[in-house]
C-alpha cells in the first residue's frame, strides 16, 4: 500500500505549500516567535516607566516572557558566571525556538522543524561556530592551545583528538534532538491512530510524555551549548 502524507495546514497555502513542509513551518514557527516577541515589547514600552519595574499581578506576555529570560539567564550565568548575559540572545533564542518547535509537534495539523535532521544541524552548526568564534574574541589566537594540551610532545595527537571531539559535537547535539523529537511524533501519530476505546487512554499519556520531552530535549541542547561555549571562554586561558 502506497503511504499517505500526514495532512498539514500549510499545504493549503499558495505561498507556502510548495516549500518543504518543515521549512514553512519553520518560518512560521520564527514569524510567531518575532510576533510574539514585538507584543511584549510593545507592553513594555507603552507602560508607564515608574510602573515597568513592578510585575503585573496578572499573566500577561510580558510577564511569560519575562519568567522565561529571567530563568534562561540565572542557568546561563550559572555555568558562564558573570559574562552570562552576554551569551543570553543567542542561547534564549535557540531555547525558544527549539522548544517552540518541540511542542508545535503535539499540535494535530503541524510537524515538529526539529524532526527534520536539516533543521537540527542548521541549530548545532550555529551553535559550533558561536562557540569557536566567542573562544577567539576572548583570547585571540592563543585559543589554538586550546587544541594543544599541556604536553608539547604529544601536541600533535593531542590536536587531531581535539578536532575530531569538536567536530562531533555538532553531530552529537543535531541527531539526539532529531531523534528524539522524531521518536516521540512519531508515538503522539500511532497513539492517534489506536483504537477508539484506547485512544481516549493513550493519547494524554502521549501528549503529557511529548511534553516532558520537548522540554528535556531542549534543556539538554541549551545545557551542552552553554557548556560548549563555557570551556572555550575558560579552557583556553590555561
Amino acid at each position: 500500500m502506497a503511504e499517505h502524507a500526514p495532512f498539514i495546514w500549510f499545504s493549503f497555502l499558495p505561498l507556502l505549500s510548495n516549500l518543504p513542509p518543515q521549512v514553512s513551518i519553520a518560518l512560521f514557527v520564527l514569524a510567531v516567535l518575532t510576533l510574539l516577541a514585538y507584543l511584549g515589547f510593545r507592553q513594555v514600552a507603552s507602560s508607564d516607566p515608574a510602573e515597568a519595574l513592578i510585575p503585573s499581578d496578572r499573566l500577561t506576555l510580558r510577564n511569560i516572557f519575562e519568567l522565561l529570560a529571567e530563568a534562561i539567564l540565572k542557568f546561563v550565568d550559572d555555568i558562564i558566571g558573570p559574562r552570562g548575559r552576554e551569551f543570553l540572545p543567542l542561547i534564549g533564542t535557540l531555547g525558544f525556538f527549539i522548544l517552540f518547535s518541540n511542542l508545535l509537534g503535539l499540535v494535530p495539523g503541524f510537524l515538529p522543524p526539529t524532526d527534520n535532521l536539516n533543521t537540527t544541524v542548521a541549530c548545532a552548526l550555529i551553535v559550533f561556530f558561536a562557540t569557536h568564534y566567542y573562544g577567539i574574541k576572548a583570547h585571540g589566537f592563543r585559543y589554538i592551545k586550546h587544541f594543544l594540551g599541556p604536553v608539547w610532545w604529544l601536541s600533535p595527537l593531542i590536536f587531531i583528538i581535539e578536532i575530531i571531539t569538536h567536530l562531533a559535537r555538532p553531530l552529537s547535539l543535531s541527531m539526539r534532538l532529531f531523534g528524539n523529537i522524531m521518536a516521540d511524533h512519531m508515538l503522539l501519530s500511532m497513539a492517534l491512530l489506536a483504537p477508539s476505546l484506547l485512544v481516549l487512554l493513550v493519547s494524554p499519556l502521549a501528549m503529557v510524555l511529548g511534553v516532558f520531552v520537548s522540554l528535556i530535549q531542549t534543556f539538554i541542547f541549551i545545557l551542552l551549548s552553554t557548556m560548549y561555549i563555557s570551556f572555550a571562554i575558560e579552557e583556553a586561558e590555561h
